[in-house]
């Protein structure tokens, strides 16, 4: 079974619906991030069972336990192990379905692959596994927003036939999803919405729906063709979500029937970089991002669990009802709202990893001795991309961040460690190691809150000075 995402960044799913908890290993989080379960709690919250009428009556907390991977509130670089433990386990809810697969479940092709299967609530194909991937993409989120300034936005654009009108994906937050319990900004559309979940709750029955998903400030760049194309990775994991059946990026389906002339971005000048006048691209070209909002839809078929008994037959093919059990994930597009704002930033992060090289550096006490550290380790990478993005900002809010520019030489490569070397006159200093190769980059300047610094250019050499 497959239940790892990435290969830099990795995520790990383990548990199932009605077992004695769930969760995740994250194995690639840089070390030094400030993480504590205050951090991921709010985006489980967002996903948790039994908030309303409009998601599963399942009744869980749903609190996060880190086990592994921090000390002091920071990570160490080793793996993350996080649980949340099932509170609300009924198995025997299950026990007359045993010998039935249900109608549209993952029952009968999990024990044609594996000779058996959870009967409790579906096990690992439940929705309930997607509290890892939340979990985890709270992490990701948090390496991706101080470190870059990425924004990640998901809402619920349509409920069967009620669609949401057209929203300001530049200017959309999180927090006006959130007022609604069906996750739509739009309160005119989100109260019909409501009204169609509740009526198909009163019939036995269930609606699909689809997830848009923005992602701003993406940096150009992120991706890796030919076969893990950015829009691929996002893909499969938006795709290997519960009861997703299609994904489309940018214009989508919609764009098949536009000519090229009315599809194609041209580009413009947007301050001091190329940008894109319209983006029906979604962001991404020859599956790399170009530095525009990467937006796309996920849609959701009907949850197969509903509250009305449906005809089957057992595993002899006898003619048998299955009985209406209790309905454990009946209105999963808002549900998984969260999920789709997860998986987004694991793919995200995925990505970052995998299309650059890595340069480590470290921010130091001016005299500090080496290794002794003030601000913590901090990987900057897209240090190796095309001539005219040599120049990387990375973000420390309230912290400052640091400017380089490698255009003397793209192929900077190694790893820098703590040593006594002082470049910058000020309050702080950029500790490094010889780089192997003799590669080099310039450091523009450094900016933080607790004083301006000059701006002025240093060079790492493998000199070491």
């Amino acid at each position: 079974m497959s239940s790892s995402f990435g290969t830099v960044f990795t995520v790990t799913t383990f548990g199932e619906s009605h077992g004695r908890g769930v969760g995740v290993v994250i194995d690639g989080c840089p070390p030094g991030l400030s993480l504590a379960e205050s951090d991921i709690q709010p985006q489980l919250d967002r996903r948790r069972p039994g908030q309303s009428t409009l998601t599963t009556p399942r009744e869980e907390a749903d609190r996060v336990t880190i086990l592994s991977g921090v000390e002091g509130g920071r990570t160490l670089g080793t793996p993350i192990a996080l649980l949340v433990a099932n509170r609300d386990q009924r198995p025997a809810d299950y026990a007359a379905l045993a010998e039935v697969p249900r109608p549209s479940h993952a029952d009968y092709t999990y024990r044609l692959k594996y000779g058996r299967q959870a009967v409790s609530g579906g096990g690992r194909a439940s929705a309930r596994e997607t509290i890892g991937r939340v979990a985890a993409g709270a992490v990701a989120e948090k390496v991706l927003r101080e470190c870059w300034g990425v924004e990640i936005v998901a809402w619920v654009s349509a409920v069967g036939s009620i669609e949401t009108p057209p929203v300001d994906m530049a200017t959309l937050e999180r927090s006006a999803v959130d007022r609604t319990p069906v996750r739509c900004p739009d309160p005119v559309a989100a109260e019909a919405m409501r009204q169609a979940v509740l009526g198909a709750k009163d019939a036995g029955d269930s609606l699909g729906g689809i997830v848009n998903c923005v992602c701003r400030g993406v940096p150009g760049g992120w991706g890796e063709p030919v076969f893990d194309k950015l829009e691929a990775r996002l893909a499969q994991a938006m795709l290997s979500v519960p009861a997703t059946k299609g994904f489309e990026i940018g214009s989508g389906f919609a764009g098949t029937r536009l000519f090229g002339s009315q599809h194609n971005d041209p580009f413009v000048l947007k301050g001091e970089r190329l940008g894109t006048r319209t983006n029906h691209s979604g962001g991404v070209q020859g599956g790399i991002s170009n530095g525009e909002p990467v937006w796309f839809r996920v849609a959701f078929k009907p949850p197969a669990t509903i509250g009305r008994p449906q005809r089957s037959v057992d595993l002899a093919g006898r003619p048998v009802g299955t009985p209406a059990p209790r309905p454990d994930s009946d209105r999963i597009a808002t549900a998984l709202s969260p999920a789709a704002d997860a998986e987004g930033v694991t793919g995200r992060i995925e990505h970052h990893h995998e299309s650059t090289r890595t340069v480590r550096l470290v921010l130091s006490r001016r005299g500090a001795e080496p290794g002794q550290l003030l601000l913590g380790c901090i990987d900057v990478v897209n240090i190796e991309l095309h001539a005219n993005l040599h120049r990387h900002l990375l973000r420390r809010p309230g912290r400052g961040h640091v400017v380089l520019d490698t255009t003397e030489d793209p192929q900077v490569s190694g790893d820098l460690d703590p040593s006594r070397v002082s470049i910058f006159p000020d309050q702080f200093a950029i500790g490094c190691r010889p780089i192997e190769g003799g590669h080099r980059a310039r450091v523009c300047a450094v900016h933080g809150d607790g004083g301006q610094f000059k701006r002025r250019r240093h060079r790492l050499s493998s000199a070491g000075r």
